[in-house]
């Protein structure tokens, strides 16, 4: 890796390899399982309650997501930003580490919730055709990056998930033709390699091929990753983003559970020594 890949990633993020806390947010007002009944003040307490025991475990970074919104959009909605932006700005002056949004599955949205919040950085889908849970999924790099520079939101990192979760490229291409177009073409700073969902692990071969593709290029293990696989993963890539591992008994729907974290963030901090 260049020392100035490296250098932003420990400015950003305060030391290399880190991991990336996902604080994932209920189901908010206009997805279909939002709780009417308990309202944002449920949402806000569970979201409160995530920071503070990712925080508390030691992680390097959180991101904050609409994970809960099932079924995905691809153009997210106004309300959707409106509840991340509010949840975020109540929680501001208990976040003490560096910070990200990612609204699923949406780069525009997403840049927007950056600037609104002064979030670091987001990740999202920005380049490919895929055929995908969600339909026929098209995206526009090229439009995404301008947007980005027309409302100052040009140093926001951009993270880009090149396999996303439930969808394929619609035609074939190796990851190694993938990694390297993208980083030729679109100068992400950094490339993510997921599994086919959330908690799925993400393949250590396709993480080493796309890690050889592009070696100056910053890549992350995106999914998946567990207190018994992180070593493994970090002599690749270069970084984690972290989720359904640090839930209570390693479950998705499950709130963050401060032990699980701890025991994960002891396992990579004596791994970086």
């Amino acid at each position: 890796m260049e020392d100035i890949t490296m250098k932003w990633i420990k400015e950003v993020f305060g030391t290399e390899k880190p991991i990336v806390a996902m604080c994932h947010l209920q189901a908010m007002p206009g997805d279909p399982y939002y709780d009417k009944s308990k309202g944002m003040k449920e949402i806000l307490d569970k979201a409160r309650h995530d920071l503070l025991a990712l925080q508390r475990g030691g992680v390097d970074a959180v991101m904050f997501s609409n994970e809960f919104s099932l079924p995905y959009l691809t153009k997210v909605k106004t309300e959707t930003v409106a509840c991340m932006a509010r949840i975020i700005g109540e929680l501001k002056e208990e976040i003490e580490i560096p910070y990200g949004v990612n609204c699923l599955w949406d780069p525009v949205a997403s840049l927007d919730l950056a600037v609104a919040t002064d979030a670091k950085f987001i990740r999202e889908i920005f380049t490919g055709v895929y055929a995908s849970d969600f339909g026929l999924w098209n995206t526009n790099c090229g439009e995404t990056v301008r947007h980005q520079r027309e409302i100052g939101a040009e140093n926001v990192k951009l993270m880009f998930n090149i396999v996303p979760e439930a969808a394929q490229y619609l035609t074939d291409r190796s990851i190694e033709s993938i990694a390297k177009t993208t980083v030729f073409n679109c100068r992400p700073d950094v490339l993510c390699v997921s599994g086919a969902t959330a908690g799925s692990a993400t393949n250590p071969d396709t993480l080493k091929r796309a890690k050889s593709a592009v070696p100056e290029t910053p890549v992350f293990a995106n999914t998946g990753c567990r207190v018994d696989t992180i070593e493994g993963l970090l002599q690749i890539a270069d970084g984690a983003v972290v989720g359904t591992t640090f839930k209570e008994d390693g479950k998705f729907e499950n709130l963050t559970d401060e032990g699980r974290v701890k025991e994960f963030m002891d396992t990579v901090k004596s791994f970086r020594k």
